[in-house]
């Protein structure tokens, strides 16, 4: 486990565990959704070298030949990358690194932490090396719902268009107006600031320059905000991301 203090928060990452957060505290409050058994569903942690799902895991190099991609954790689908499960190698000052194999060998993410007083920013960068498949990166933070004060969460969230969901859960390419809660949806230019807020005890604001956002908060325990270069199943979509991505973190009293 490698910790990182700052005045106000406190972070642990678990290097072995995808060099996921496995604990984020802001004060005497716990904002990280604890271990969870399924590598998917606890702490907060990086999706690369593709985020959400991709639709039976086969994605095509550049020369149009098909390459399939793991399905272990959502059969029939690749789902978020080999990030989240693998062991990332510490190089010091907040950032760690991951090298992917194969059919990504050659390439790898560095993911970087920092605590600035009462904010953490967290960022992802892709080095492709010589491997030529498609890629996109994002953030997977599980919020806790309760923090130990305060009301269960509530998210303040709002975007122009979210693309429509089929019976896959895949996003169909279409887009359209939002709809509301319960999500597990990706949405496509964020209006204003977005926030979680546990009432009586403190709230985050979330930002990123990333076009695409995930928003998960069908769970019980948690609320997932992902800011992500690229929506679920972009290969197939035709939408490229970019290599690099962040993401600003702030934590506030709420009265």
């Amino acid at each position: 486990m490698l910790n990182i203090d700052g005045d106000q928060i406190s972070i642990g990452i678990d290097l072995d565990q995808g060099a996921r957060l496995a604990s984020v505290q802001w004060r005497d409050m716990q904002f990280a959704v604890p271990f969870a058994g399924d590598p998917r569903g606890w702490g907060w942690y990086a999706m690369a070298p593709w985020a959400g799902r991709i639709k039976n895991g086969i994605v095509k190099d550049k020369s149009g030949n098909k390459v399939q991609l793991p399905t272990t954790f959502d059969p029939p689908h690749a789902i978020h990358g080999y990030g989240f499960f693998s062991s990332w190698e510490d190089l010091g000052e907040g950032r760690q690194l991951l090298e992917f194999p194969a059919p990504y060998d050659g390439a790898s993410v560095t993911q970087q932490i920092e605590i600035l007083d009462d904010a953490i920013r967290w960022s992802l960068d892709y080095e492709a090396g010589d491997c030529d498949l498609p890629f996109s990166l994002g953030f997977h933070p599980w919020f806790a719902r309760d923090i130990g004060r305060g009301d269960s969460a509530e998210i303040s969230f709002a975007a122009q268009k979210m693309f429509k969901r089929g019976a896959d859960y895949l996003p169909t390419g279409e887009l359209i107006q939002p709809t509301g809660q319960p999500w597990d949806d990706t949405f496509k230019d964020v209006i204003g600031l977005t926030e979680i807020i546990w009432p009586g005890a403190a709230r985050v604001t979330i930002e990123s320059d990333s076009p695409y956002w995930t928003v998960y908060t069908e769970h019980e325990d948690g609320i997932c905000v992902e800011p992500v270069t690229a929506p679920p199943d972009c290969q197939n979509l035709g939408i490229v991301g970019d290599t690099y991505i962040e993401m600003l973190i702030t934590f506030e009293e709420d009265y």
